[in-house]
């Protein structure tokens, strides 16, 4: 499953208009990175040594079974064509992941979708209103716990915080007061740089690497 990407895109659409909270651009190659972190947790992906063959930083495919999920499986075949950097790979899954996204979602059930305009020659515009707030609550449950409780943060919660805050755009999903604001960067900061990782995990190692080149990507 897409969990990164799909708690991310739920999160930015927590809000009373129940669009994303942030600018279009933005979102689509947020969410492209998040594909590519969902992979790396996965162990499908990471970016490659200076040792080996390929250029160091490029994004190299491991071994492992076909992934089921419709939104990761796009990414994963794109990648197996050959290594290419974060920024190419996110370049390339942009225009597409947001849609695969919202389909999950809707499918699933966590999402309405619900039509603001009717064009003929471009494209309409839509709220997506939750079906339930059980997910959504949860991760931001997860995502104050880390932010001001000083809870270690679990994987997903870790890639979410260090993918906003490397974009600026914690303040897509948080409302907070001056100190408040200075203790979350603060925290973010310590995040992203790769204290929640578990160095028994291989899992959790591999998406800190990963998270590492995809937000300098995006930066």
């Amino acid at each position: 499953m897409a969990r990164i990407a799909e708690d991310l895109l739920l999160l930015l659409l927590d809000n009373a208009a129940a669009q994303p909270g942030v600018e279009p651009a933005l979102l689509q190659r947020l969410l492209a990175g998040a594909v590519l972190l969902d992979l790396a947790y996965e162990c499908r992906i990471r970016p490659a040594l200076p040792h080996e063959s390929v250029p160091a930083g490029r994004l190299i495919v491991l071994t492992g079974p076909p992934p089921l999920d419709p939104v990761v499986r796009p990414a994963l075949a794109m990648l197996q064509q050959a290594p290419i950097t974060a920024s190419v790979a996110i370049g390339k899954l942009r225009k597409h992941t947001e849609d695969r996204v919202l389909d999950q979602l809707l499918r699933t059930g966590q999402l309405h979708q619900v039509a603001l305009s009717a064009n003929r020659f471009r494209r309409n515009s839509y709220a997506w209103p939750l079906a339930s707030r059980a997910r959504v609550d949860a991760a931001r449950s997860a995502l104050l716990a880390t932010l001001f409780d000083g809870h270690r943060p679990d994987p997903t919660t870790a890639a979410i915080v260090s993918l906003l805050h490397g974009v600026q755009a914690l303040g897509a999903v948080l409302s907070l007061n001056d100190r408040g604001w200075q203790w979350a960067i603060d925290r973010a900061s310590v995040i992203s740089s790769g204290t929640w990782v578990d160095d028994q995990k291989i899992a959790d190692v591999n998406l800190a690497v990963t998270t590492a080149a995809v937000r300098a990507a995006l930066a």
